[in-house]
């Protein structure tokens, strides 16, 4: 079956899905085979739950009439969104970085969505699945779409603008993340810099924070470029000093402040970048204004929650060490008593990762604090005078005999680390 085929079945069912736990009647199920699975196997399943066919790359699980036999089930979802995203002649900006890219996308979202039809990443969907799934559900009113595009080595951002063709492009920030995958630190800005390389190839458009010399670099040769920063570009704005919540304080690009429900001031360029693509779509200042306002992050992502007398700061969908310091950093800042550091190890360094965690260790020692917990992987390996635990769990049990009270916690660390768990025992 050929990709235009595939397309005329889509159209007439256009919801696509992966999971058989999650198909609604009429849908579509693409069984993609994994290390410890074979999606091949579930087509009967998805079948019988109501799937209106089942796309497979094996004859044997074929069921007369139901199936539909491609040679890849991947490589066909990915041609599929790529054939789909080649019938809209709207913005496609793409969004990629070590750091706040989540974030960033959702607070352009709220901006754009005032003023278009805008369709974006849900979640955290932004790999070699997430990325053609994402493009599948953009529907016909769309004005415009977000997409988030994580990678963790090089050339995975250029095969994600091979099939999103993005007109548009934003890299956050190129930091010490996943550098087991890209080989380190030059590395990153290289397979980050896969989507500028695109912008530069089709006359695309970037959105560049300017206060980053990097950044400018990279960005040179692509002809259409919109500054963001704290001096020097289009938009320009600082973080308003002894405020709990961020607040932005602009100079150029709109007028006044910005109150937002984030913490740390390191969400300053998320802030920023979602004024500039505000800005350069044409949404007025004051629908800017409340939809960053109006914006409350979620998914343990930059979060201030109260539990009893304690305040928690729970940012810890994800780290590595550009974002750990930052926090590290950030927390030390701000006015509180009782400051506990609970940090979880970070992924994916590679041969710099015992290296990286001490550094963490460096920072933690520069500031003043009533506990330190750390918790799992490289954190275990080094030596510290800290409170040291394999699991988040075991760390939450210790918390939760001291009986805390009238205390800030920051909670971070890697995904696997799950270390929102701690807040189940306070």
């Amino acid at each position: 079956m050929n990709i235009q085929e595939l397309y005329s079945i889509y159209l007439q069912h256009p919801s696509v899905q992966t999971d058989t736990r999650k198909l609604k009647q009429g849908d579509l199920f693409f069984a993609l085979k994994g290390p410890s699975f074979n999606g091949n196997a579930f087509a009967a399943k998805a079948i019988e739950s109501g799937a209106a066919y089942a796309v497979i790359d094996n004859a044997a699980y074929a069921i007369e009439g139901k199936t539909l036999l491609v040679d890849d089930v991947l490589t066909t979802l990915q041609q599929l969104a790529r054939h789909h995203r080649q019938q809209f002649d709207i913005p496609f900006l793409a969004i990629t970085g070590s750091n706040g890219k989540t974030t960033t996308k959702e607070l352009i979202h709220a901006v754009l969505s005032t003023t278009f039809t805008t369709y974006t990443t849900e979640g955290n969907l932004n790999n070699h699945i997430g990325v053609p799934l994402t493009l599948l559900k953009v529907r016909k009113d769309a004005g415009i779409a977000v997409i988030e595009m994580g990678a963790n080595h090089l050339r995975e951002i250029a095969s994600y603008c091979l099939i999103a063709q993005p007109t548009h492009g934003l890299i956050t920030n190129c930091g010490k993340a996943h550098l087991e995958g890209f080989g380190g630190e030059e590395g990153v800005r290289k397979g980050k810099g896969e989507l500028y390389d695109h912008l530069r190839a089709h006359n695309g458009t970037a959105l560049v924070m300017w206060d980053y010399d990097y950044l400018r670099g990279m960005s040179k040769g692509i002809g259409n470029i919109t500054t963001y920063g704290t001096k020097e570009a289009g938009v320009t704005g600082t973080a308003v000093a002894g405020e709990q919540y961020l607040k932005v304080g602009f100079s150029s690009g709109i007028s006044g402040s910005i109150q937002t429900a984030l913490v740390g001031d390191y969400n300053l360029p998320n802030v920023l970048a979602a004024v500039s693509a505000g800005l350069l779509f044409g949404v007025k200042e004051e629908k800017i204004r409340q939809a960053i306002e109006g914006y409350t992050p979620t998914n343990s992502r930059s979060q201030l929650l109260k539990k009893g007398s304690n305040s928690i700061i729970l940012d810890a969908y994800n780290a590595n060490p550009s974002s750990m310091k930052a926090a590290i950093t950030n927390f030390a800042k701000l006015d509180g008593q009782n400051k506990i550091l609970a940090l979880g190890a970070m992924a994916e360094l590679g041969t710099e990762s015992l290296q990286e965690h001490e550094s963490i260790l460096q920072e933690i020692g520069n500031h003043p604090w009533k506990e330190v917990l750390l918790v799992g992987g490289d954190f275990l390996r080094t030596s510290h005078p800290y409170r040291s635990f394999p699991s988040s769990v075991e760390a939450g049990q210790w918390l939760k005999e001291q009986n805390v009270n009238d205390s800030w916690l920051l909670v971070k660390g890697s995904r696997s680390m799950q270390m929102e768990k701690l807040l189940e025992y306070l």
